[in-house]
């Protein structure tokens, strides 16, 4: 029989009767599951679902013993264990699955005959790897690992974050300013849902900030239930909303949890209280960072590419995936196409009141000139107290004194850019200029056409 989809190489050891001749129970499902490979259908109900992974552990345990070998009575009925605690581990995902109903009876049937305890040790496919399979880096260490060089390709990760008025870095590094009033999924995929809500900031702008922050970690096999974490303005608690801070049994990844006491598989902590925490959930490889400053949150996620693009075609409106529609966007790829000259821009921002203006210039800029009383200057004095580097942090943070008068926003971009720092994979990748920043001679034309595009 051919070796594709769900049929293991290895399987045809287990056939050989001179080897191990009373392994019919098992060698009738690896049958089934080639069976079902050839017809196009593997017996597997859900990507969670780990009966095809246990049982190719198990073929590599066992695929070497032969009866003639000194302990292969004790080393066979290691392998039946491990097989054994594995589909117990994968069980709730696999529920209604034919071919894991199937291996737990074949297994069961197999422990008789051998005359296998339940209790005892048992094997591991590679000793001087455990796998914790509550553990994204390790089990993806234990996959990824190159069985002859065990050398090691590591997981690609992912880095979206929202702040300000607000601005959205895209998992592709595209940087945006969005209006995106209301409730806008930023993730949403088979492990992870984050939803953001925005309210306008200013009387007659179109620029919102973010006052709610939902965060759903779906289940995850035997790692975690379903926990629910959700900030709103003043309220930034250092627990989910059932009242934990923590989920998953500390002995299934005790040793690789980077840095957590407890061993679990999902779990909170609080940095300041009211206003920074992190939620890290070790099982599927994520970093949350939520942060209030001033009246408004901020967010920042790093996660495994894998998982970024578990998803379905009902989940693709997703802004840290495909970035804001395009109705919702204030600026277009750091232009704005308003057909202003230069100069009367900057006439306009800085003296708004100034003789010689026409009715219609003013309805744009007296919603901008009520809140608050930056200007230019000084709006780019307070920003390079924290920020140094006239990138697009920088200009997102003038953006938002000019825009809202409010300080805060000034701590809520420095903050951003550290979140990046420390959650964003690829250091050559940090640093974004605004298009215009390529023409020394019109940086703050960029920053003030966003802005009447934000107040108009």
């Amino acid at each position: 029989m051919g070796r594709t989809g769900c049929c293991y190489r290895g399987a045809e050891r287990l056939a050989s009767p001179p080897r191990v001749p009373r392994l019919r129970p098992l060698l009738v499902l690896l049958l089934a599951l080639c069976y079902g490979a050839h017809r196009g259908h593997c017996q597997v109900a859900t990507p969670q679902c780990r009966i095809h992974k246990c049982t190719t552990d198990f073929v590599s345990l066992t695929s070497h013993l032969t009866p003639a070998l000194d302990g292969f009575d004790v080393e066979f009925c290691k392998a039946l264990r491990s097989y054994s605690a594995c589909t117990q581990r994968t069980s709730k995902s696999c529920r209604g699955n034919l071919v894991f109903h199937s291996a737990v009876l074949g297994i069961s049937d197999l422990m008789t005959q051998r005359n296998c305890s339940r209790d005892g040790p048992t094997s591991s496919t590679h000793p001087e790897m455990q796998s914790e399979p509550c553990n994204y880096h390790s089990r993806t260490q234990h996959a990824h690992t190159h069985p002859h060089t065990h050398t090691h390709t590591p997981p690609g990760y992912l880095f979206c974050g929202l702040f300000g008025d607000p601005h959205l870095r895209t998992f592709k590094d595209s940087f945006q300013t969005c209006k995106v009033e209301g409730a806008w999924p930023l993730i949403d995929n088979d492990y992870l849902s984050v939803q953001v809500t925005n309210v306008p900031v200013v009387t007659g702008s179109s620029a919102t900030a973010t006052n709610k922050i939902t965060i759903i970690f779906k289940p995850f096999e035997e790692c975690t239930e379903q926990r629910v974490y959700q900030a709103v303005t003043d309220d930034l608690p250092a627990a989910f909303v059932d009242g934990t801070v923590s989920s998953g049994a500390p002995d299934h990844n005790v040793n690789g949890n980077n840095g957590d006491s407890t061993g679990k598989a999902l779990w909170i902590s609080e940095h300041s209280p009211g206003r920074h925490v992190e939620l890290h959930a070790s099982y599927i490889g994520v970093t949350v960072i939520v942060r209030q400053l001033g009246r408004y949150l901020t967010l920042a996620v790093r996660i495994p590419e894998e998982m970024a693009h578990a998803y379905d075609a009902t989940q693709d409106l997703q802004l840290c995936l495909n970035g804001c529609p395009t109705s919702e966007r204030i600026d277009r790829g750091g232009h704005l196409p308003l057909p202003l000259p230069h100069t009367a821009l900057g006439l306009q921002l800085q003296q708004p009141h100034g003789q010689g203006q026409s009715s219609h210039t003013h309805s744009h800029t007296a919603p901008y000139s009520a809140p608050h009383g930056f200007s230019m200057e000084g709006a780019r004095a307070r920003c390079r107290e924290q920020l140094e580097v006239q990138d697009i942090y920088f200009h997102s943070c003038v953006f938002d004194l000019l825009t809202t008068g409010d300080a805060n926003f000034t701590a809520a971009a420095f903050s951003a850019l550290k979140d990046m720092e420390s959650l964003h994979p690829h250091r050559e990748r940090w640093t974004i200029y605004p298009p215009s920043s390529a023409h020394t001679s019109q940086p703050i034309t960029w920053l003030l056409l966003l802005t009447l595009c934000a107040l108009g």
